[in-house]
């Protein structure tokens, strides 16, 4: 088992900034990648930023020039630097992480999802 502990959303107005962080512990024995999926009310997840374990990052064309995906491999966390926020930005943001983990003396391929931040950006 994995577990993702999300932190740093809340209110800000257009044009400000926030940091999300995501600590993952537990049975880990690798990382591939870690990232945020962000999922606004009536519309789809969809991928916000994502980095891998050998630093590879990937944005959305909506946040490019404006996010900062980053990671602390040594705590297992990621962090998501938004600045620049728009009222579109507004989303319950999810921690995502893919890797292998130890169970019954093996290791095996898993993700988990974090539980949500909500992001509210006032216009």
């Amino acid at each position: 088992q994995v577990q993702l502990v999300e932190s740093g959303g809340g209110l800000v107005q257009a044009g400000g900034s926030l940091r999300l962080s995501c600590a993952a512990s537990g049975s880990i024995f690798s990382i591939n990648a870690m990232g945020w999926y962000r999922q606004a009310p009536g519309k789809q997840r969809e991928l916000v930023a994502a980095i891998t374990s050998g630093g590879t990052t990937n944005y959305a064309d909506s946040v490019k020039g404006r996010f900062t995906i980053s990671r602390d491999n040594a705590k297992n966390t990621v962090y998501l630097q938004m600045n620049s926020l728009k009222s579109e930005d507004t989303a319950v943001y999810y921690c995502y992480w893919n890797g292998e983990i130890i169970r019954s003396g093996g290791h095996y391929l898993h993700d988990y999802w974090g539980q949500g931040t909500q992001v509210t950006v006032s216009s």
